[in-house]
């Protein structure tokens, strides 16, 4: 029942807003009034996410929809390797709601890795053995005067757990501990020189990995972001429109991403079409 009950949300989610969307604009036009579609994708030399490379060492291709209508807004995201299957693709959908004249948004994301997880079924939602994560976040968006940003983000269902087996050394995934929680916190600053778009930010893992107390001594999984406390996350992004004619302008960006806590460094180029 717990299954079927994620398929007909999962399904609302993606249904409902492209309907609403057709009935109030028969003519196909992508926008009428507040509610507007929205596609596009993005080509990064590397896909680095708050401090972690995914998508394997090679260059990915990122598209994304989204439906919104006011401060509402739902959408589907994904990222492919270009270095072929052997890496880690991914394909989220999510759902948000802006407040107080945009000042705050919550967000609810379904993350999930089709490679990463390849023995398990997209549809299955059991909490011991899905491949999908499920995160809730709350974000303030700063004001004009003072555009400090901060976000919050908790795991709270699914494959973020400390797993227990007989044979550590083994595939299956039989037993779980228990969600850890895994918690994000990011705080962003964005500023501008001459015609070039500055975001610097700095994202913490908050959370203590749960330790399995097993006979084998496998103590489990970490937290999704490491296996302390500390600073993941910390660098800027600086982007702007490069003219191509006089109608077209290419947006490119240029990231200079840290995690002190892992010890690793990127630099990450990327253009959206």
């Amino acid at each position: 029942m717990k299954k079927n009950y994620f398929i007909i949300v999962l399904s609302a989610l993606i249904v409902f807003p492209f309907y609403a969307l057709f009935a109030q604009n028969q003519n196909s036009n992508i926008k009428t009034g507040k509610s507007k579609v929205s596609f596009g994708a993005d080509l990064v030399s590397r896909y680095v996410w708050r401090g972690m490379q995914l998508g394997g060492n090679a260059p990915n291709i990122q598209p994304t929809i989204t439906y919104s209508y006011g401060g509402f807004e739902v959408g589907v995201w994904g990222s492919f390797s270009l270095a072929g299957s052997n890496y880690s693709d991914e394909g989220d959908l999510y759902i948000s709601q802006s407040f107080a004249n945009q000042m705050f948004t919550v967000t609810l994301t379904d993350y999930f890795f089709p490679v990463e997880f390849g023995t398990y079924k997209y549809f299955d939602y059991r909490k011991d053995s899905t491949g999908h994560v499920f995160e809730g976040a709350f974000t303030y968006n700063g004001v004009e005067k003072f555009p400090l940003t901060a976000m919050i983000a908790v795991n709270f269902y699914g494959a973020d757990a400390a797993r227990i087996e007989s044979d550590p050394g083994s595939n299956e995934f039989n037993q779980k501990t228990g969600i850890q929680y895994s918690t994000y916190l990011e705080l962003g600053y964005p500023f501008k020189v001459s015609s070039i778009d500055f975001n610097t930010f700095i994202g913490f893992n908050l959370t203590t990995p749960k330790k399995a107390d097993n006979s084998t001594g496998y103590v489990g999984e970490t937290g999704f972001y490491g296996d302390r406390i500390g600073v993941v996350n910390l660098g800027f992004t600086a982007s702007k429109s490069i003219p191509i004619t006089n109608k077209f302008a290419l947006p490119v960006n240029i990231s200079l991403i840290t995690n002190p806590l892992s010890g690793k460094i990127f630099f990450v180029f990327g253009i959206s079409i």
